[in-house]
């Protein structure tokens, strides 16, 4: 790009944007980094998304645009995304479940956290049926 459309892009982005800049601990940046490419969405996208969700303001898409749900490839593979989260969170519990002391292995918590494991089971069986 040259230096011409640079400063065009800098003049306009001035114009119709503010810029928000504040610091995080270098763990929270590099995992929010991740979850935002694991996502597919850029982490500009997904602070504004909760800004707008936190301020109850209603963004209107940019012309030209597309979202990530308009095709069934899109669809699909945001499914997919889903049930690894799914997965992810289901292993997280599994581990909890099985850290548990053993005085508590008998108890309606160990029951619950081995329901709720079922229950993920299913809801992952169900994601990946859909496509």
């Amino acid at each position: 790009m040259g230096k011409a459309a640079n400063r065009a892009k800098t003049k306009w982005n001035s114009e119709h944007y503010s810029q928000i800049k504040f610091s995080v601990p270098p763990e929270a940046a590099a995992l929010f980094k991740s979850a935002c490419a694991a996502s597919g969405n850029s982490m500009a996208c997904v602070l504004t998304r909760f800004i707008a969700e936190y301020t109850q303001y209603a963004c209107q898409a940019e012309p030209g645009t597309a979202d990530y749900v308009s095709t069934k490839r899109k669809r699909r593979k945001a499914i997919g995304e889903m049930a690894q989260r799914m997965e992810a969170i289901r292993g997280a519990q599994e581990y909890a479940k099985d850290n548990m002391p053993e005085n508590l292995q008998g108890s309606a918590a160990y029951e619950e956290a081995e329901e709720s494991i079922l229950k993920m089971d299913e809801v992952i069986d169900l994601l990946m049926e859909i496509y």
